[in-house]
């Protein structure tokens, strides 16, 4: 990769003291695993390279100046982890491309950086990018034009598995298997060490499943200890054993976590039934009269989709998040208790632009389709979260807004936090008596001053209170019976306030 222009493209390179994002992803993504080989393509320094090595991974790593002199090697996944986007020539770019398509066995990870990221980059313009002053260049990418390159280069369909981050798999069935892990998780066993704790798990299978386990998906250790038993005996104690509500609560559990795998699936396009994974294609003959009736009905699931009056009855009959006039909002332990659409909605979005690897409260709007999701980092501990940063994408259009809050001295924060959680989160019971004691003081009576730091604030100095945890208490000084009632006061009957934060109503907040 010659550099033109007295181009410095070896001062991109970074020391790392921690994996990259893109490695991170793939990963958590189970795309670099024991047993298969790793090429950092364009590996800068190394420090992907040493840090999966040091993880007792076999990976290698080739670089024009830092590593000329390695030949690289084909293998199971090869990243190009920030590479692109220091190549001045586009024509070069896909050669790039083209030269880490070959050398991948199994599947390329690309990652680039995005134009949000335009703040930090200054220079002079240059071909379709940024010259600095340190003669590196920089061309930042649209999520879409990552993704369309990609997929236009390897010929594949590609999956984005995070903002700036593309797969492109050899074998169709390996990007399946990916999609439907992110939907249907892996089975979460029991440990057992005995025949008696083997059964108490494939029990416990059977119950959140909603179908008994075939043998070839047992771990093996469990498949070792109930080989003892026939089939039919294990079956049979199975089914004595088993809790018929529980068992009949996981079978509609998993109808819906196919269907809308399959719509997920069909959205990005749908392969034959023997290369879905094993456990889904069971569940496809445990739940449906067959694989025809499962795809007509998730075909159906996707077309409301697109029913902008279907979409907001979902979210007005959901039992969990917030319903503001635009946008539905709901924290991230409780999105799996959204309707299947909603689901579907969130994950459509996530597989065409990426999803975050950071976030807490996911954002849908329910008029045209647009998805955000929007990171709190202190919503546990701080009774009124600060917004850190959103990522939304629009999804007629895949464009993708990223907006940062780090440096800001008035960000957007949260009120009423227990209206993003699910009725049985155990920390909502203190949320709601901390709303409850800031309504009664008056802290909600002007709903257009609070949405950001500076207004709430000001509103808790005018009510004479402030927090400590998630206790609403006097300051210190103040008269007895000024400023309103204590938290601690028996309530008046409030009157409703009906406020909505300022905050949900901006774009890419809540």
């Amino acid at each position: 990769m010659p550099g033109s222009r007295q181009i410095e493209r070896r001062l991109t390179a970074i020391s790392r003291a921690g994996l990259s994002m893109p490695a991170r992803q793939a990963l958590v993504d189970q795309q670099i695993k024991p047993g298969s080989t790793t090429l950092d393509y364009g590996c800068g320094r190394g420090g992907d390279v040493r840090l999966l090595r040091r993880m007792d991974f076999t990976a290698t790593g080739w670089d024009p100046y830092y590593f000329p002199d390695t030949t690289p090697q084909r293998a199971d996944t090869v990243l190009v982890t920030y590479v692109l986007n220091v190549i001045e020539d586009p024509a070069e770019r896909r050669e790039t491309l083209v030269r880490a398509w070959e050398l991948t066995k199994s599947v390329l990870v690309v990652s680039t950086r995005l134009v949000w990221e335009r703040g930090k980059v200054s220079g002079d313009r240059f071909a379709d990018g940024v010259v600095t002053s340190r003669k590196t260049f920089q061309h930042l990418f649209e999520t879409r034009e990552l993704r369309d390159l990609v997929q236009e280069v390897t010929g594949v369909r590609c999956v984005s598995a995070a903002p700036g981050v593309v797969y492109a798999f050899r074998d169709d069935t390996a990007r399946i298997s990916l999609l439907a892990r992110r939907i249907v998780p892996d089975a979460a066993w029991l440990a057992s060490d005995s025949t008696t704790t083997a059964i108490a798990a494939v029990v416990d299978f059977t119950e959140r499943r909603g179908r008994q386990p075939r043998l070839e998906e047992m771990p093996a250790p469990l498949s070792e200890l109930l080989g003892n038993l026939q089939v039919h005996e294990l079956q049979r104690l199975v089914r004595r054993s088993a809790d018929p509500g529980k068992t009949a609560e996981g079978a509609r559990r998993t109808t819906l976590n196919t269907l809308l795998f399959l719509a997920v699936e069909l959205f990005h396009g749908r392969g034959p039934f023997g290369s879905l994974p094993l456990s889904v294609q069971l569940d496809v003959r445990s739940c449906f009269s067959s694989y025809l009736e499962a795809c007509k009905r998730a075909d159906r699931l996707l077309l409301k989709l697109r029913d902008d009056t279907y979409v907001r009855n979902a979210m007005r009959a959901s039992k969990v998040g917030k319903l503001t006039p635009t946008s539905l909002y709901v924290h991230r332990r409780a999105v799996e208790h959204l309707p299947t659409v909603l689901r579907l909605y969130e994950h459509c979005a996530a597989i065409a632009a990426g999803r975050p690897e950071s976030w807490t409260v996911l954002k849908l709007l329910h008029q045209g389709r647009a998805a955000g999701w929007l990171d709190y980092p202190d919503f546990d501990t701080d009774p009124h979260p600060r917004l850190h940063s959103s990522y939304s994408v629009e999804m007629r259009g895949l464009e993708t807004t990223h907006l940062s809050y780090a440096t800001s001295t008035d960000r957007p924060l949260l009120h009423r936090k227990q209206e993003f959680l699910a009725p049985d989160d155990p920390d909502l019971p203190k949320y709601r008596r901390l709303t409850e004691a800031e309504v009664r003081v008056g802290l909600y009576d002007r709903p257009h001053l609070i949405g950001t730091e500076l207004g709430w604030e000001a509103e808790l100095v005018r009510c004479n209170r402030l927090l400590r945890g998630h206790r609403l208490v006097r300051r210190s000084g103040t008269a007895p019976g000024g400023g309103g009632t204590d938290a601690t006061t028996p309530p008046p009957s409030p009157s409703p306030t009906g406020e909505v934060s300022a905050t949900a109503v901006r774009p890419g907040t809540a």
